[in-house]
């Protein structure tokens, strides 16, 4: 089981030691103020309450020895040193992942030369996935591989319904690739394809509406795919 340690409980780092402790995972939630952690000591495996730009206060709860840092401290007033000071304490007692919130891309760009190994842009992020969203409402869930390029969940339109693999030219038309088809309950398919999951389509494999395809591309081109 992999242990966390999570610095700065504001609403981000609160609901993520919480979401993290939740899947079972031993969490250490650290700030300094006294309200935050007696609200979320019930929750975690340990909450105690330090300067987490004192590297020896760290040593002592074990931060050393965990696998993953997150360091969630506001950026307001004195917040951005501490969070830069808390980065090179975690580098130097050899925490290996090390994650760091930034409010802005230059103060990403800072954690990362004081040694951040992944910089977490909340704010940012959560625009840019309901903008996704407004734009694109057909596409369901979806995961990032590579910056613009995603894997994702649609639910086959009507204008898809009856028609084979070879008949959409999903790839000559959109761009995208069909990884897999997950049948619809209710759809036209023979009984011993219902519900069932088909990892290699074929040419020939006939897709009915509210199937669940999972295609892969662009996400500029998976927005171009059709809503009805």
């Amino acid at each position: 089981m992999k242990r966390f340690a999570v610095i700065g409980l504001g609403q981000f780092g609160k609901k993520l030691a919480i979401a993290l402790a939740m899947s079972g995972a031993e969490v250490i939630a650290i700030d300094k103020d006294r309200n935050e952690i007696e609200q979320i000591c019930d929750q975690v495996s340990l909450a105690v309450r330090l300067n987490s730009t004192d590297e020896e206060a760290l040593k002592a709860q074990g931060v050393d020895k965990v696998d993953v840092a997150i360091i969630g401290i506001g950026q307001g007033g004195q917040g951005f040193e501490s969070a830069i000071l808390t980065v090179v304490n975690l580098r130097q007692m050899g925490v290996k992942e090390i994650f760091a919130r930034a409010e802005d891309l230059i103060a990403g760009e800072v954690f990362s030369k004081v040694g951040a190994t992944e910089v977490i842009y909340p704010e940012i992020e959560s625009a840019q996935r309901w903008a996704y969203k407004l734009i694109a409402p057909q596409i369901g869930e979806k995961i990032d591989f590579a910056p613009g390029y995603s894997l994702a969940r649609i639910k086959a339109p009507a204008s898809f319904d009856g028609k084979t693999v070879m008949d959409l030219q999903l790839r000559q038309k959109y761009s995208v690739n069909l990884v897999a088809i997950k049948r619809g309950e209710h759809g036209k398919g023979k009984k011993s394809e219902k519900s069932a999951i088909i990892n290699v389509p074929m040419p020939n494999t006939v897709i009915y509406q509210d199937d669940i395809l999972m295609v892969a591309g662009s996400d500029a081109d998976l927005a171009k795919l059709p809503q009805e």
